[in-house]
């Protein structure tokens, strides 16, 4: 078929109908009732949230920990050996990393960057309630507890659903989409059947509801800085147009494809956060900054354990702090796990276990540390030194206006980096809409690696409108309780995936010690029948 209706032609035959009906319509009904009942809707959704709060905070912070411990067992362990298919990999080690870490947080990051350590600066978190807030004692603990919250445990469930779906679409035919995690359990050829839509379901509507938080906070920056910087103050319309303006700008990008698009953007965001990290450092107060980065690095190191299980028994169930905070953080990158996880494994065929988990937990730590330690350490010795009154903004237009005073306030190229802060935060959450959009879009058409254009427009505009609506009606604490409410059950996919990977992963490393130990047969060493020690075979990673 030709002309106009070609592309909604192939649109229609490529559609996988219950997975995109039934995820398309529990959105549209998600929205509908906050269009319609805006209040009664929003207390609804509340309610869920605290409910889940009160009951299974513990759950999430064990869940989450004991992803961060698997992936460092892959990593050091014998399993990291396993690859996902027998291909070559289809990018750079670099471009790999690069794309896996703006599909991921890396909005988030650059948005609470300058942020979140002047919040702990202000309020120390209750496990350290010995240490006087706004104190020359608070400053490192304010950002241990930003690196904490950021640099490790929160990719950890990405990565966790990666290298499930990855290694069970290469290695064992399952379909590329999230419910090929249950291969372990109902086998490749039963992934399509209830079970399997009903995980890619709940994957469509989790990613439309982490994603619009993300979109709700970036809009908020814009919005945010319009009336601290200019005193422009836009209402519902104005809010709807930067949204919309976003939505255009990644869609753009999305059509353009993973190659031409994603990847290029992604190595763009790369090359100007490195830049941003070091002009601030130089540019701030350098050696103090190292000073407060080490001593913070220190306690993450040494407060590890204690910050991941700690649930704050005395206070008040929802409202506690740890889980404003904590859990709230788990329950977002959650929310976000079904996409991230379907987008890393689009990109890591090829590459072993080993290097998949790595990239993941840690070539981003290794990244996320050192901006909340310049960022968030600068932040919180302009507050503390007088240089600048970051919290006085902060506390009059939100957490949004950070960034202004922030790199405002630097000497010399102060406009330049807040200019560039801005294109940052815009091109890394496109990057994570480009590539959320493209996972909901293989979800829906029965995992296709290249859907239409149609298809990603469609799921494109459906994230804008739902950021647009919750923004407008709920603001970012409606935001904030979608993110919970969808993330929550992809605490038990996750878990579900990780057991998975255990007995597959187990069961596959005996064939594969095998043939590394028959084909050191004929070798040096390996000869008159002598056994060879699988621990001395060349790891090829």
């Amino acid at each position: 078929m030709s002309g106009a209706d070609g592309p909604l032609s192939t649109f229609r035959d490529e559609i996988e109908p219950v997975i995109f009906t039934f995820g398309a319509l529990i959105t549209l009904l998600f929205v509908g009732a906050f269009s319609l009942r805006p209040d009664a809707a929003y207390d609804v959704v509340l309610g869920i949230r605290n409910w889940i709060l009160s009951q299974f905070n513990w759950f999430f912070l064990l869940v989450m920990l004991a992803f961060v411990l698997f992936l460092g067992f892959v990593i050091f362990g014998p399993w990291g050996r396993l690859t996902l298919g027998d291909e070559d990999p289809e990018y750079s080690y670099l471009s790999y990393f690069a794309m896996m870490y703006s599909a991921g947080l890396a909005a988030g990051i650059v948005f609470w960057g300058p942020a979140e350590a002047l919040f702990h600066y202000s309020t120390v978190p209750p496990l350290f309630d010995g240490v006087q807030a706004e104190t020359a004692a608070a400053m490192p603990t304010a950002v241990q507890y930003a690196i904490f919250h950021w640099s490790l445990t929160q990719w950890s469930c990405f990565t966790v659903m990666g290298l499930a779906i990855g290694y069970f679409v290469y290695n064992y035919d399952a379909p590329l989409r999230v419910s090929a995690v249950l291969t372990p359990f109902v086998g490749a050829e039963n992934v399509d059947g209830p079970l399997g839509q009903a995980v890619d379901v709940l994957a469509v509507f989790a990613t439309l509801g982490g994603v619009a938080t993300s979109l709700g906070f970036i809009g908020q920056q814009f919005i945010t800085g319009l009336n601290f910087q200019w005193g422009i103050e836009l209402g519902d319309l104005g809010t709807i147009a930067v949204i919309t303006g976003m939505v255009v700008i990644f869609t753009v990008s999305l059509v353009l494809g993973v190659d031409k698009g994603i990847r290029r953007l992604s190595n763009f965001n790369m090359t100007l956060f490195a830049f941003l990290m070091v002009a601030t450092l130089v540019l701030g107060p350098t050696f103090r900054i190292l000073e407060l980065g080490t001593q913070a690095v220190g306690g993450f190191v040494g407060d590890f354990f204690q910050m991941s299980l700690y649930t704050q028994v005395a206070a008040d169930s929802a409202e506690k702090w740890v889980n404003v905070w904590t859990v709230f953080y788990w329950l977002w990158p959650l929310a976000w796990s079904p996409f991230a996880g379907l987008f890393i494994a689009r990109i890591s065929r090829g590459r072993s276990v080993r290097e998949v988990a790595f990239a993941g937990i840690g070539a981003t730590a290794m990244a996320t540390i050192p901006w909340f330690v310049i960022v968030g350490g600068t932040g919180v010795l302009m507050q503390f030194s007088d240089m600048a009154d970051v919290l006085g903004p902060v506390s009059q237009y939100g957490e949004a206006v950070s960034g202004y005073v922030l790199f405002g306030n630097l000497p010399v190229l102060g406009s330049v980096l807040l200019f560039a802060f801005l294109v940052l935060v815009t091109t890394f959450f496109v990057t994570s809409a480009d590539s959320s959009t493209l996972a909901v879009s293989m979800m829906t058409t029965g995992g296709k690696e290249d859907p239409s254009a149609v298809s990603r427009i469609f799921w494109a505009v459906l994230q804008g409108v739902v950021a647009s609506i919750l923004m407008v009606v709920g603001g970012v604490r409606a935001l904030q309780s979608a993110a919970i409410i969808t993330g929550a059950p992809f605490a038990i996919v996750c878990l579900f995936a990780m057991i998975g990977l255990v007995r597959t992963f187990r069961d596959d490393f005996g064939p594969l010690l095998l043939r590394e130990e028959t084909s050191l047969v004929g070798r040096p060493g390996a000869s008159d029948g002598s056994s060879v020690d699988a621990a001395s075979a060349v790891d090829d990673d």
